[in-house]
């Protein structure tokens, strides 16, 4: 199976190692992974902000970057829902770039989500004995219906005890361009959330879109919190070390 990982910006710049463990991850299942380096963006700062011409332009390169891809993998919700949900409204009044968005949509999956429902794996082997809190990012579990594959996949990890986060569902207030704009309420927002996680007493902070990791993140080591911020694959990856060091 022939898999291209869609890196994403944040990911791209700033979290690579989570891309490396999609990666390894998928290698570990039968996939061939190859990354094509004319990706760039998805378009989504630009579209948020209302510039629908330049995230159409923008949209055009990521749909020739994955035009001979069998398979498109993300690490990010955000950006998996991006195309999904607004590039058919892009190119509404383009039919031959609606088609070949749609194409895209029907190959492309967030990480768990092609886990689950193309690889059908829910149980890796992995181990990872410690207190776990889940934030469910607003455009992954919305936009794109991601709600149980990533708790499927935790729920399957040896030692791991599920913590369940209070508000679970309220926003970490990054939202893009929102916690620029908006830098104020957003603030509040994610105090909000880093306290809620706090609250749980986890360990491990674990989500499936950087960008709310990273404002959480932020935030909780601006309040010296020792609460550790991992992406979904980062965890499962160091979950299946764990379970093949402790088994040998």
């Amino acid at each position: 199976m022939r898999v291209s990982l869609f890196i994403t910006c944040l990911a791209d710049q700033l979290y690579p190692e989570v891309g490396e463990s999609v990666a390894r991850l998928l290698h570990r299942y039968g996939c061939e992974v190859d990354f094509p380096e004319t990706q760039t963006c998805c378009g989504q700062p630009a579209f948020n902000s209302g510039y629908h011409d330049e995230a159409r332009e923008v949209a055009r390169g990521l749909i020739r970057a994955f035009d001979a891809s069998d398979y498109v993998v993300s690490p990010s919700g955000s950006c998996t829902g991006m195309v999904h949900h607004y590039y058919p409204m892009l190119f509404a009044e383009e039919p031959e770039w609606k088609e070949k968005a749609e194409k895209l949509i029907a190959k492309t999956y967030e990480f768990s989500q092609f886990l689950v429902q193309v690889l059908g794996v829910r149980d890796l082997g992995a181990e990872f004995p410690e207190k776990v809190t889940y934030h469910p990012s607003c455009h992954a579990s919305r936009l794109l219906g991601v709600k149980t594959e990533p708790t499927e996949l935790l729920s399957r990890v040896k030692g791991l005890e599920m913590i369940d986060l209070p508000k679970k569902e309220d926003c970490c207030g990054f939202g893009g361009t929102f916690a620029v704009k908006m830098a104020d309420m957003s603030e509040a927002m994610v105090c909000e959330k880093a306290m809620n996680v706090c609250a749980t007493g986890a360990q491990v902070l674990v989500g499936t879109d950087m960008g709310c990791l990273m404002n959480i993140g932020g935030r909780l080591n601006k309040e010296n919190q020792p609460v550790r911020v991992m992406h979904l694959a980062q965890l499962l990856e160091e979950g299946v070390k764990r379970g093949e060091t402790s088994g040998k």
